[in-house]
This record gives C-alpha cells, sequence and structure tokens, in this order.
C-alpha cells in the first residue's frame, strides 16, 4: 500500500512514518496533485492519499481506499466525485492552539500591549506616567460564538476562566458541562449578534453558512464590537465585512481566514479583493491560529493510527464518509418446480 502525501502534507512524511506500523510506501506529490490529473497513474484501488483538498476538474478522479484530510474542514474536498468506494476520515487537533490565538486576540485588544510598550520611553517617563489612559479587560465582556463544536467549546473554557459571559448559537449543539449561558438556535443569530462584544466565527463553512454573516447581521452588532474568524472566510460577506469596518459600523475584526489562497507552488494569490491590513480596526494574520509548533505531531499521529486500522481492518476513527457497499446480485430461483 501506498501513502500519497499532497501539497503541504508532504512536508510531515516523517511524522507519519514514525508512528506507522503498517509496511507502507510514503509518496510525497506537490500541491497540484490535488487538482490535476497528472499523478493519478501512480494511484491504486489499494492506496491512502492525505490532502486538505482533493478536486478534479472535468475528469474523473482516481479510484483509491481513503482520503484523509489532516485538518477539519472538508470545503476543500469535492466530495460528490470521489469514487464510491473511498472512504474519507479528518482529524481535528487544531482546537487547542486556535482556541489560545482567540483568547490571545481579545485580551491584546482590550489591553493593547503594543501601543502601551510603544508609549514608555526614560526621556518621558514623568509625562507618560501623569498622562497613561486605562486600557480594557475580558472580564464580564460577552462573548458570542457561532458554532459550539470542538473549537467553540475549547474557547468556551477558556473563557469562563476569565469570567466572560458565554452565549452560543448551534443547530445541534448541547452543553452537558454548562460553559455556555444559552444556546440559541440559528433563527435568534440576531439576539446573539446584540449582545456580544467578541462575536467568534467557529462553525464549517456549508452551503447554509455561507454569507450567513451580512450587512444586516453586521449592523446589527454593537457599535464597539469585534468579529473574530478563525473558521472559513466566506462565512462573512467579504464587501460587507470591508465596509462596516471602513465605516465603523462596527469597532473591530481580527481575521486569520481568508477568501483566496494558492493552490499551486508559485502562483499568486490575493487574500481578498480588499485591503483589510491597511484599515487600522483590522488585525490580518495568515491562517495561522493553529499552526503551531505541536499540531502536526499530534495530527499525523492521528493519521497513522487510523492507516494502521485500515491495514488491519479495524473501524476507523473521525469517518466522514464511508464507502457504499456494492449492491449484491439478485439470487436467481434455481429449484424445480
Amino acid at each position: 500500500m501506498k501513502v500519497f502525501m499532497i501539497g503541504e502534507a508532504a512536508n510531515h512524511k516523517d511524522k507519519l512514518a514514525a508512528f506507522l506500523t503498517a509496511p507502507c510506501d510514503i509518496v510525497p506529490l506537490p500541491r497540484e496533485a490535488a487538482h490535476s490529473s497528472g499523478f493519478d497513474s501512480a494511484i491504486t484501488a489499494d492506496d491512502v492519499v492525505v490532502s486538505l483538498r482533493f478536486s478534479r476538474r472535468g475528469g474523473a478522479m482516481p479510484d483509491f481506499r481513503l482520503l484523509h484530510v489532516p485538518g477539519a474542514g472538508l470545503d476543500g474536498i469535492d466530495m460528490a466525485s470521489l469514487p464510491s468506494g473511498v472512504s474519507v476520515c479528518n482529524v481535528f487537533e487544531h482546537e487547542i492552539p486556535i482556541a489560545e490565538f482567540v483568547i490571545a486576540a481579545m485580551l491584546n485588544w482590550e489591553i493593547r500591549p503594543d501601543a502601551l510598550r510603544a508609549s514608555f520611553a526614560t526621556d518621558t517617563w514623568s509625562d507618560v506616567y501623569r498622562a497613561r489612559l486605562p486600557h480594557g479587560e475580558i472580564h464580564g465582556l460577552t462573548l458570542g460564538l457561532v458554532g459550539f463544536g470542538r473549537i467553540g467549546r475549547t474557547i468556551a473554557r477558556r473563557a469562563a476562566a476569565f469570567g466572560m459571559r458565554i452565549i452560543a448559537v448551534d443547530q445541534f449543539a448541547t452543553d452537558a458541562d454548562g460553559l455556555a449561558e444559552a444556546i440559541l438556535p440559528p433563527e435568534r443569530l440576531s439576539d446573539l449578534l446584540a449582545q456580544s462584544d467578541f462575536l467568534v466565527i467557529a462553525c464549517p463553512l456549508t452551503e447554509e453558512t455561507r454569507g450567513l454573516i451580512g450587512a444586516a447581521e453586521l449592523a446589527a452588532m454593537k457599535p464597539t464590537g469585534v468579529l473574530v474568524n478563525v473558521s472559513r472566510a466566506p462565512i462573512v460577506d467579504e464587501a460587507a465585512l470591508f465596509d462596516a469596518l471602513r465605516r465603523r459600523t462596527i469597532g473591530g475584526a481580527v481575521l486569520d481566514v481568508w477568501y483566496g489562497y494558492p493552490a499551486g507552488a508559485d502562483d499568486r494569490v490575493a487574500p481578498s479583493r480588499f485591503r483589510f491590513e491597511d484599515l487600522p480596526n483590522a488585525i490580518c494574520t495568515p491562517h495561522s491560529s493553529a499552526w503551531t509548533t505541536r499540531l502536526p505531531e499530534r495530527r499525523y499521529a492521528f493519521i497513522a493510527r487510523n492507516i494502521n486500522r485500515l491495514t488491519a481492518g479495524e473501524p476507523l476513527l473521525n469517518l466522514v464518509r464511508a464507502p457504499a457497499v456494492a449492491p449484491q446480485p439478485a439470487i436467481q430461483n434455481t429449484s424445480i418446480p
């Protein structure tokens, strides 16, 4: 069996190999292999593909056993075109660093440590001390979570330790641990928007959530409210967000996810049609909230465990699509009357 690791995943082939007990040949492929059929001839029905994205533009996909996404999001996978026999699994492990990023973003927004540091100088110390301005605190503020899955709950657990009030919108989630004051249904999104000092987007991108936060929703936020997006950019309408920030309809935004990403090794793609980084009330980061030094080891240990289970004939973990079962041929009645 071969394991094809595409694009960024190929950078972690040694981590995967360290946890594999099943006999496998690990084959790194360039980023283009996620969308191009030029490498498909090497992929056989017994193989595994590890990639965040996989699609074929107008062509048939190769047949293989398992597509393992090295992340949680499935919006880069063309599920409809995958052969029916392909299993699909994903992996989490990113909720811890994302939650730390969100907490840090909220603390940074309220405390402004960079501005405090920039204001300090020996020569002006007396004047700076006498004129120092108070900064904010997150204690007692309301955190609104759009999505209360693994990421939302991990953020909530940490925010609660800081004394924040937590409310969420989620169609399916329950709250056995009592982390949130309330979990509202989607039709009450406007209630959450009106109460949130920080609005964190933590739901998956689906046809239902694409454009979920538009001009009307941004207008329903507090004028001091801060939107934090660590999920997928298109959940928030691109033009409406830029306009709300430019006109200061909302207080600001912390944006770690974007509307455009490079597909190949050398292409140049703008993250957005608008230059959010030029706005003084937007903090822009390069999709790095989960990108810690310790994340890949956890993720590829999990992927290796699943490949080991696959070869041993054991049930797969985090199975999001099972292979279709081939229909059994009809049994012919051969009895003699």
